[in-house]
């Protein structure tokens, strides 16, 4: 088994809040629908997204499934595990880490979805199934750099699978399904050009990021760097018991959010804000009131208030709002604000 390559520790990132914040929401609630990182190159957008690797949380899946399937969740299972359960054979569980599964752009839709070995259904009349990225996928954070510049029929096969957690591939009248219930992560740089508005829509969360201009805090970027870059193992021992509990924390809001209760006070909330800034469709009032559940549970409460609201608001809206020509991406901090001082 190979080493997972060594990468700067995601809690001594500086600043970026909003984008960690984002990933661990997703983490909680895969149904929030990923998240679309976009900003300018420098800002530390892929060393966060792959530095999740050291505090992610464990999963229970199948033991010896190539899919990983949920552990007792039976109506989620695999065609294999299905086929196993039905024989007699009584399935064992095994800990698996979730992980940040790279997604190349140079990836065909084969290489993504997975192929039929039609030959071996004709000699033998039996289903071959040669997984794609989407297998490795299921259960973990699927990650594209550069997604605007991913092929548009490939982003709406992402999209599709995340929102119905199952990936189906047909060829020639042959079909096979399997779980892909995965975590969609993109990043990008506005200048190279933009995703369609179907497509951006799509994704749960959104958050424009820029470089520091606080000169304490840019310091700091610089220094933490260089002293990683001297000795990357030493600075990552040290921060060890961080990332831990960093993972702790994750595993623990996983475990509470069934429990997270969203009164009829919070969803008109929800649904207010929505519409004094005038979005179309219902997609962003359900992902709001998930990622303010995913925030309380984060925060170690079952309860959801005003603040998660709040703390959510941006990342779901950002890239919902109709903007005029020329005018900046973002929430105006001050109308959500008064909004919500209204409510």
């Amino acid at each position: 088994m190979t080493e997972e390559p060594l990468v700067f520790p995601f809690t001594r990132i500086v600043g970026q809040e909003n984008m960690k914040r984002a990933l661990m929401l997703n983490v909680i609630d895969p149904g929030i629908g990923g998240v679309l990182i976009k900003g300018e190159k420098g800002t530390a957008k892929s060393t966060t997204v792959r530095s999740m690797n050291a505090v992610l949380p464990y999963r229970t899946v199948v033991k010896g499934c190539p899919f990983r399937c949920e552990f007792g969740k039976e109506e989620r299972y695999c065609p294999y595990c299905r086929n196993r359960v039905s024989k007699g054979e009584e399935l064992e569980p095994a800990e698996s880490r979730m992980r940040v599964i790279d997604l190349p752009l140079s990836a065909t839709e084969d290489r993504v979805s997975g192929t039929l070995d039609l030959e071996h259904v004709l000699k033998t009349g039996e289903k071959k199934f040669e997984p794609g990225v989407l297998a490795s996928a299921n259960g973990n954070i699927l990650y594209v750099d550069e997604v605007n510049l991913l092929d548009d029929h490939l982003v709406d096969l992402l999209l599709d699978s995340a929102a119905m957690g199952t990936n189906y591939v047909e060829r020639e009248g042959v079909s096979f399904s399997h779980p892909a219930k995965f975590v969609l992560v993109g990043t990008m740089n506005p200048e190279e050009g933009d995703l369609r508005p179907q497509l951006l829509d799509r994704f749960g969360l959104s958050l424009d990021i820029k470089g520091e201009r606080d000169v304490k805090k840019r310091a700091e970027v610089v220094k933490r760097r260089v002293r990683y870059d001297s000795d990357p193992e030493s600075y990552i021992k040290e921060c060890k018991e961080e990332l831990d509990e960093t993972c702790r924390r994750l595993t623990e809001a996983r475990r509470i959010l069934p429990e997270v209760v969203a009164g009829d006070d919070v969803v008109d909330m929800v649904v207010s804000v929505m519409i004094h800034f005038g979005v179309d469709g219902h997609r962003a009032d359900i992902t709001l009131l998930k990622a303010a559940k995913a925030n309380a549970a984060l925060e170690g409460r079952k309860k959801v208030t005003k603040d998660d609201i709040r703390a959510t608001a941006e990342l779901v809206l950002a890239h919902r709002l109709k903007r005029r020509p020329f005018e900046e991406a973002g929430l105006d901090q001050e109308e959500l604000e008064k909004c919500l001082q209204d409510l």
